[in-house]
């Protein structure tokens, strides 16, 4: 799995969620439940994860829909 972008925004994680599945493109998401050791607030960040095969094309869907995703 590779890295697609991370972010500390819910909303940006459940859009991109959304045009990623809906391209049939599976993702995962990690650091979901960093919330329990940070307190709630939102500090660190969750990264959203695809399959190395799909990553071009994931950074593709995101990108024409005005989501920010890392390039390494």
């Amino acid at each position: 799995m590779k890295e697609l972008f991370r972010t500390t925004d819910p909303t940006e994680i459940a859009c991109a969620t959304a045009l990623l599945e809906g391209e049939g493109i599976g993702c995962f998401v990690m650091d979901v439940h960093m919330s329990v050791l940070e307190g709630s607030i939102g500090i660190f960040p969750r990264r959203m994860m695809v399959a190395s095969a799909d990553l071009l094309r994931a950074r593709r869907v995101l990108t024409d829909n005005g989501i920010d995703v890392s390039e390494d």
